[in-house]
């Protein structure tokens, strides 16, 4: 049968006890230093393995658990280091491919904006070439019609000289005599137009 574990602590604390009471009770027979007799020797070496045995007992029961959380911390950090690192490491692969592709995005930016603006000088050129077209047909109408407008305006100043002309003719051609004849030549072609 196995003795209880807190047991032992206390048979411990009692053995202490009575290393540490004995130098005093042999003190008391004899005025020696205890520690120069023989027995004060034994019971330096009982009370050093005492101490040590104890030290080794605390250091036993606990020193196990305390390496093992220290074990499992350093291997915690051991496993987020590695994990931290194969995640920076991918994060720069990214970024040296991103870099790669980089020049050859440009290069088709390049390429395109050069494309968009031929593209849009040619639209440019193709509307200038409308508009000057448009401009030549409404400058061709303007001249037409100014064109017409001066025939016209040529007309009546020729009809209006004609008229003034052939009226200063015939007032100087036209005397008395004539206009009477005139006059009775009209009244003879009513009567015959209306029988």
């Amino acid at each position: 049968m196995k003795p209880p574990k807190r047991l032992f602590p206390a048979a411990l604390f009692l053995l202490l006890l009575a290393a540490c009471a004995a130098p005093l009770a042999f003190g008391a027979e004899a005025e020696k230093n205890p520690a120069e007799e023989p027995i004060g020797e034994v019971f330096k070496w009982l009370n050093f393995a005492l101490v040590f045995g104890a030290a080794g007992y605390f250091i036993a029961k606990k020193a196990p658990a305390v390496f093992r959380k220290r074990a499992e911390a350093v291997t915690a950090s051991i496993t987020e280091a590695a994990t931290a690192k194969a995640e920076a490491e991918r994060q720069l692969r990214e970024t040296e491919g991103r870099l790669a592709r980089l020049n050859e995005e440009i290069a088709e930016l390049r390429a395109a904006a050069q494309r968009e603006a031929a593209a849009e000088a040619e639209r440019i050129r193709a509307r200038a070439r409308e508009e000057a077209a448009k401009i030549d047909r409404a400058a061709e109408a303007e001249i037409e019609a100014a064109g017409r407008a001066a025939r016209m305006e040529l007309k009546a100043i020729a009809a209006r000289v004609a008229v003034e002309r052939a009226d200063a003719l015939i007032r100087q051609r036209l005397n008395r005599d004539a206009q009477s004849r005139l006059f009775q030549n009209f009244l003879g072609d009513l009567a015959r137009r209306a029988n």
